[in-house]
């Protein structure tokens, strides 16, 4: 069984800057294309950024360009997401994805992590 697991998030001041992990097992990691997600209360879930399996290409949230990158490590099964410039409406439930030979996209995710919230003081 698929397993993802989140780490790295906290309570951070607005303007700084947090990197979320994403350790995944059970898989063979170079194949799966990998996303974040986020979550408020009283929300829906919210598309953030996402890489394909192959690395080439990212794609990003309009709410976050600018401001987060991600990025993976095919050698430690690890997903990153560098979050610069944070702003107390980044306040959510970071959630990672997986999904075999995905390509950066936005849905279509088989596979999610439990997350790791993320508090942004004004």
């Amino acid at each position: 069984q698929v397993q993802l697991v989140e780490s790295g998030g906290g309570l951070v001041q607005a303007g700084g800057s947090l990197r979320l992990s994403c350790a995944a097992s059970r898989i063979t990691f170079s194949t799966y294309g990998m996303g974040w997600f986020r979550q408020a209360p009283g929300k829906e879930r919210e598309f953030v950024a996402a890489i394909s399996w192959g690395g080439g290409r990212t794609s990003y949230g309009n709410s976050v360009k600018g401001r987060f990158t991600i990025s993976r490590d095919n050698a430690k099964n690890t997903v990153y997401l560098q979050m610069n410039s944070l702003k107390p409406e980044d306040a959510a439930e970071y959630y990672c994805a997986a999904e075999k030979y995905g390509g950066a996209s936005h849905y279509g995710y088989h596979y999610w992590g439990q997350g790791t919230r993320v508090t942004v003081s004004s």
